[in-house]
């Protein structure tokens, strides 16, 4: 079982750090403050995650400043906040990481029939709907224009980036608990799991919400492993049907992880995986470097890792001798 003091340290130091300062400093501090561990430890092992317990309490009223004040008032709240991760999960919808997704689907056939699982409120579904903008230089656009979402992106290495964006003629996702673009509630918890200081995060979260809400995408309640195969179903014929895994795998148990990755393998599909190293052990077993850089994820395309990416789709650092051709990337499974 993680140690819940560890947990808290290593997100302090590795996640928060230069991303948010308030969360840094809750995260450490909690990390060294016996009582409040104590109380987090009451909660279920997935229900104890920093980004859940400190969203909850910001939805709750928690001021977002110093450690001091956010202790008072989350001793004060504990109940309210114990029982709010009941039915709260960390679904954190960042549109931006589209551009770390992009050159891999840019290396499949196309048009594309795109299958999230884990897909919060289906955000990361409209690739071809915003602009990106690759090292500062020339923005590619959708084909109707300039979008009012603008994702830019570092990248380091022979990155293929596109030229034009892919064809979507199909977009679904798959939640244990799906958030509605049209319902406050649940846009609010969406801009509340932003961390503090993240400005432009919720503005572009904000302006991705308006776009999913003029098309909204057809979202399924349940599992990502049992609703699978009959979601894949429903794909037109004539698309290439890819599943995308981003962020998401983290929260299955090893066994049930496999279990996904053997249900995809069988659908003889496409997949594009953006996950934190170990995620997936085959493609923890091909990366061509050790290590990596810290909270750094791995974009893969069926299996095959390609770059290091940001969590949040902010990097690219690809990797020597990945080709950017879609037959180089390897058969689907």
């Amino acid at each position: 079982m993680r140690d819940t003091a560890s947990w808290y340290r290593t997100f302090g130091e590795v996640e928060a750090r230069g991303q948010s300062a308030i969360y840094e400093e809750w995260a450490l501090s909690v990390s060294e403050d016996a009582p409040v561990l104590a109380l987090i430890d009451q909660l279920p092992l997935q229900k104890r995650q920093p980004n859940l317990v400190f969203a909850c309490s910001r939805l709750l009223g928690a001021p977002e400043g110093p450690y001091a004040g956010f202790r008072d008032w989350l001793v004060h709240h504990w109940p309210s906040v114990a029982a709010e991760t009941a039915h709260r999960s960390t679904q954190t919808n960042e549109a931006r990481r589209c551009a770390s997704l992009l050159p891999a689907l840019a290396m499949i056939p196309g048009p594309l029939a795109l299958l999230e699982v884990g897909a919060s409120a289906g955000l990361c579904l409209y690739p071809d709907r915003y602009s990106y903008r690759y090292d500062g230089g020339e923005p590619l656009h959708p084909s109707d224009g300039p979008s009012t979402v603008l994702l830019e992106c570092a990248t380091n290495g022979l990155v293929p980036v596109p030229t034009r964006l892919p064809e979507i003629a199909w977009r679904a996702g798959i939640d244990l608990a799906p958030l509605d673009v049209s319902d406050a509630g649940d846009t609010l918890w969406l801009q509340t799991l932003v961390w503090p200081e993240q400005h432009e995060r919720r503005d572009r979260l904000r302006a991705a919400i308006a776009i999913a809400r003029l098309d909204a995408p057809r979202l399924v309640r349940g599992d990502a492993i049992d609703a699978l195969p009959a979601l894949a179903a429903e794909a037109p014929a004539g698309a290439t049907l890819v599943v995308v895994a981003s962020a998401v795998l983290v929260y299955l148990p090893a066994p049930e992880r496999m279990r996904f990755v053997e249900t995809v393998r069988a659908l003889g599909v496409d997949w594009v995986s953006l996950e934190g190293v170990g995620g997936l052990p085959a493609v923890q077993a091909a990366i061509p470097a050790d290590g990596g850089p810290p909270g750094r994820f791995v974009l893969a395309l069926n299996e095959r890792p390609l770059a290091w990416t940001g969590p949040h789709g902010q990097s690219l650092d690809w990797f020597a001798g990945e080709s950017p051709t879609a037959i180089d990337a390897g058969p689907p499974h």
